[in-house]
């Protein structure tokens, strides 16, 4: 056993750790900005770790799409993050009392037209 086999079945595994902790969190954690933190970090790390292990095993120039695909993984996963979480909390699934810090409420509160009910909001088309 070389030690190139020895790199890549220590990134591989822990890749795999990463990604079960992650879906783990995702089945255990109360509420939805918990579960959107188990869904994105760990789990975008455990594809790193996979994509690194697999890339030490491959010749350079076919590794080069496995940085892509891991690149295109670490730019989209927060994006997407995002827009679930804003959706969660427009919708009401987000218990608002449990926030420390609730930015989004004064910027909609701030986006409101006068005479707007309070509550949710709907968006503007």
């Amino acid at each position: 056993m070389s030690v190139r086999d020895v790199i890549c079945a220590v990134l591989l595994l822990s890749g795999a750790l990463f990604c079960v902790i992650g879906a783990y969190g995702v089945l255990r954690l109360p509420d939805v900005p918990s579960r959107l933190q188990a869904a994105t970090k760990p789990q975008t790390l455990g594809l790193l770790l996979i994509l690194a292990g697999t890339a030490v095993r491959l010749e350079p120039q076919y590794a080069v799409g496995l940085a892509l695909a891991g690149l295109f993984q670490v730019i989209t996963a927060p994006v997407v993050s995002q827009l679930y979480g804003r959706a969660a909390y427009r919708t009401g699934a987000i218990d608002r009392s449990s926030l420390v810090i609730d930015e989004l409420d004064e910027r909609l509160r701030a986006e409101r037209p006068e005479g707007h009910p309070g509550g949710r909001v709907s968006d503007k088309h």
